[in-house]
């Protein structure tokens, strides 16, 4: 009867760590996500986590009839860096490399989507021939640590 009793408790907290396992640290896809960054966000009560939004091109229709809306892509960055770089870039064109996972953890993100690298970024809200007065205030070494983070 104990041999049974610690087999039993070995086997149902080895199912534990294998659930625990696929459900919050197995990658269950891997991709590429492109369009204008709308925003990124440092927010939380307990965990603060980098939140953000981009949004793609493309329209589909609402769930209320006779809607449309735009394709959203809600997702979490881990890195620090790169989280302070795409919140100077909203409004940017980019693509953004992204890990899919099958639950959340609250101290990783709101989300199941985590960003971990800025492939490219193009285009800008400013319009380069218009005056100085109307463009971006973003310094030439802001500049340069944006692209020393983009992958060609």
């Amino acid at each position: 009867m104990k041999k049974f009793l610690k087999v039993l408790i070995a086997v149902l907290v080895i199912g534990l760590l294998l659930f625990g396992y696929f459900r919050f640290y197995f990658v269950f896809g891997e991709g590429v996500k492109s369009g204008t960054l709308n925003y990124v966000v440092k927010k939380g009560l307990v965990f603060k986590t980098y939140e953000g939004k981009l949004i793609q091109s493309g329209l589909r229709s609402g769930s209320k009839a006779g809607s449309i809306q735009s394709y959203e892509f809600e997702f979490s960055v881990v890195n620090k860096e790169l989280a302070n770089k795409l919140m100077l870039m909203s409004g940017q064109n980019m693509e953004l490399r992204y890990k899919e996972y099958f639950g959340r953890l609250p101290w990783r993100g709101y989300t199941k989507y985590i960003v971990y690298e800025l492939v490219s970024a193009s285009g800008s809200t400013s319009d380069p021939q218009a005056p100085a007065s109307t463009q971006s205030p973003v310094d030439t070494q802001t500049l340069k640590e944006i692209e020393g983070l983009i992958v060609e």
